[in-house]
């Protein structure tokens, strides 16, 4: 059975980018793009990794990591966060929070795979 990765992101670019690069690979790739209902979508779909990105409609990527290292079900949830924002400040909230790791856009497709398969071993 395919291991689940569930992509939270807004740029349909990045999405597509992503998508391609793990469904390839084998997994099954869903996406969300809502910052406000991603905890629900987390708890629908139970994945087994997390692709976060930062800047999200409605709620930021750091709130969600936050909640989700608030809860038992999903404090070890292996999470990859995405950003834009690639400065020292973000990284340090992101691991203050409890991020698996962090990765800077733009990003090579090679370094995704890797992250992922590295959060799911």
């Amino acid at each position: 059975m395919a291991k689940k990765v569930l992509l939270i992101e807004d740029e349909p670019n990045i999405i597509e980018a992503i998508k391609f690069i793990l469904s390839r690979e084998g997994w099954e790739v869903m996406a969300h793009s809502d910052g406000a209902s991603a905890l629900d979508a987390i708890e629908r779909i139970a994945p087994d990794a997390i692709v976060l990105d930062v800047m999200l409609p409605n709620r930021s990527g750091f709130d969600i990591l936050r909640d989700l290292r608030s809860k038992a079900s999903t404090e070890a949830l292996p999470v990859l966060m995405l950003t834009a924002k690639g400065q020292k400040r973000d990284r340090e909230l992101a691991e203050s929070y409890g991020v698996t790791h962090f990765m800077t856009k733009p990003f090579s497709n090679q370094d995704v795979l890797e992250r992922i398969r590295e959060l799911t071993a």
